[in-house]
């Protein structure tokens, strides 16, 4: 549904920017602008400015930018439709009324969540009142639970109340009720039928906290009954698309950085009960894009923690092939496995919080190297199986979708997979030498490249192609003319190589008078040798590669030059300060 321009330039109309940012963020009034600490970021310098002029908020820590309908939205994690609703009640406007199609749905919501929110009410009720729940609430305090998690999830137990169920047939008719997913019609009986009497109900919110469906715990273990169903798929109840807990937890967004995806509804009120409230579950159903796109609008990080048992680890595994998909720049996906025989209820009741939130940051396994490692356990020692290891590993890499973690991730399969054959060809030498790195020395590279930054790696890879390809640059000199590099080690190397080649005229590298050691560097921790070994004859291919590491250090200048401006703004709020920053950023996102 989408609004009219003149009712949203009727609500900006009404409503200052300030006045709306105000009630999130301390303004003090500077010029013709108003300034204070960024909501998205802590701070101590304000960095955070306000227009009512031009209309809008620009936070210069995070370069979060918008209008007062983007504020509401990224500071209350609301959708456009719930910000509209929002701002348009304290300007003092009528809600928006759409189509008779719209009305008839919004009337069908309004019924269905009318009766979601009766039934919970009421068997969450029974819970805390009936005595026929004893059984329920001995449960539940087997599990560890207090009237204070029982109250804040509005757990209850179905009692098979008749009175209740003739009481909502007579409130509303049976299409609306059977749309719930609540009851559904027994054809031998010829009744409807309560789907989840004598189990102990866990209510499922949309992220409004609008209760949309219901999830059953049966008491006493039945083989021809499952100890968990769900609510079957609605109009407006999607498994796929929702998670339980999300409502809570996504407004701890401006407060942590990362947020733990589990398997139950347990498990979350058990990390909750233990002061760990940012978690969420999947509901039962592999993980779906759906579920980590919607995180990641929140968080930085998902945690994915599964049950220690074959079971949850397949179920990782699936959550990895599937959710690796998704995988964006400035976004985590990891995957923390507990002990055997623990889930996350069971562990964090029995170690703790700070035990729990240790191990994780100890444990944690990022997404691409639990898949590699997954796979290379199964791989037998023989040529076949190699080859569908590394089938395997290019196919799933194939199916991210953003271009740059595509690159990298294939790039680290293919990096690993070069260690399981290590054999280089020598123009000297007609044999072949099989060198397997022990532990040791694996464990000394990863502590030496430890200590270089981002964007040293990325010179190296910019310095290798140099080094390895000089005829091709000769040919192609304007692609590395005024490329600026950071480490003064490798600005050496660089000046070195240009002078003693002329820029390139003279292609005899191996002659350059250069500390050994510069080189050797290079040509060791390049991330780019490996696929420059695959690609050596691919002169098109290495261009390309050359022009991505080219743009990205010409955008790691950028960024530097932006910190100082904005450094610098924070102190003068100057305005021809503002507008270099904007077109520096402008330049960023072109490059």
């Amino acid at each position: 549904m989408k609004y009219p321009k003149e009712y949203l330039e009727e609500i900006k109309t009404r409503l200052k920017v300030s006045t709306v940012v105000s009630k999130t963020v301390n303004l003090k009034k500077r010029g013709k602008e108003y300034v204070g600490l960024s909501p998205f970021k802590t701070e101590k310098t304000p960095s955070f400015t306000v227009n009512d002029e031009k209309e809008f908020y620009h936070c210069f820590s995070t370069a979060e930018h918008g209008n007062i309908f983007d504020f509401v939205m990224k500071t209350q994690n609301l959708k456009f439709g719930e910000a509209v609703k929002s701002l348009a009640n304290l300007a003092g406007m009528q809600p928006y009324t759409f189509s008779k199609e719209d009305e008839i749905r919004e009337k069908k919501w309004n019924n269905y969540k009318s009766i979601l929110n009766k039934y919970v009410d009421h068997y969450h009720d029974e819970l805390l009142k009936n005595s026929n729940s004893i059984r329920a609430k001995d449960y539940l305090k087997k599990r560890g639970l207090t009237k204070e998690e029982v109250q804040k999830f509005k757990i209850g137990f179905e009692t098979n109340d008749l009175n209740f169920q003739q009481n909502i047939f007579k409130e509303f008719n049976e299409n609306e009720i059977k749309d719930t997913g609540l009851f559904y019609f027994d054809e031998n009986k010829k009744k409807y039928v309560s789907r989840f009497r004598d189990r102990v109900i866990f209510p499922i919110k949309n992220i409004s906290g609008d209760p949309i469906a219901i999830g059953g715990r049966i008491l006493n273990d039945n083989k021809y009954l499952a100890k968990y169903i769900n609510s079957p798929e609605t109009p407006f109840f999607k498994k796929g698309s929702n998670l339980f807990n999300l409502d809570f937890a996504r407004k701890l967004s401006n407060n942590v950085n990362n947020i733990f995806l589990v398997e139950g509804y347990m498990d979350v009120i058990g990390l909750s009960k233990n002061k760990i409230d940012n978690v969420v579950a999947n509901l039962g159903t592999s993980l779906t894009s759906r579920q980590i796109l919607t995180l990641n609008q929140f968080f930085d990080e998902i945690v994915i923690c599964f049950d220690g048992d074959d079971s949850g680890y397949k179920a990782a595994l699936r959550a990895a092939e599937n959710s690796i998909i998704e995988l964006k720049p400035e976004k985590k996906i990891s995957f923390l496995f507990l002990p055997e025989k623990h889930d996350p209820d069971s562990f964090v009741n029995k170690n703790g919080k700070d035990f729990f939130l240790e191990f994780s940051i100890n444990n944690s396994v990022s997404i691409h190297k639990f898949i590699y490692n997954h796979y290379f356990k199964e791989m037998d020692d023989n040529p076949s199986s190699r080859a569908t290891f590394e089938k395997k590993l290019r196919s799933i890499s194939s199916t991210i979708k953003d271009e740059f973690i595509r690159k990298y991730v294939l790039e680290y399969f293919l990096d690993k997979i070069s260690e399981l054959t290590p054999n280089t060809i020598s123009k000297y030498k007609k044999n072949y030498s099989k060198i397997t790195k022990s532990l040791k020395s694996t464990q000394n590279y990863y502590n030496e490249t430890k200590s270089f930054k981002a964007i040293d790696i990325k010179e190296f890879s910019f310095l290798y192609i140099l080094l390895k390809k000089p005829e091709l640059i000769k040919d192609n000199f304007d692609l590395i003319e005024n490329v600026k590099l950071f480490s003064s080690e490798n600005k050496l190397l660089l000046k070195e190589i240009l002078v003693q080649t002329n820029n390139f005229e003279n292609t005899v590298i191996e002659k350059i008078n250069v500390d050994q050691n510069l080189i050797d560097r290079v040509l060791k921790y390049a991330s780019i040798k490996h696929i420059m070994i695959k690609n050596f004859n691919d002169d098109e291919k290495i261009l390309e590669i050359l022009s991505e590491i080219t743009r990205d250090l010409k955008n790691y200048e950028l960024e530097i030059r932006i910190e100082e401006l904005e450094s610098r703004f924070s102190k003068d709020l100057s305005e021809v300060t503002f507008n270099e920053l904007k077109e520096l950023k402008k330049l960023q996102k072109i490059n």
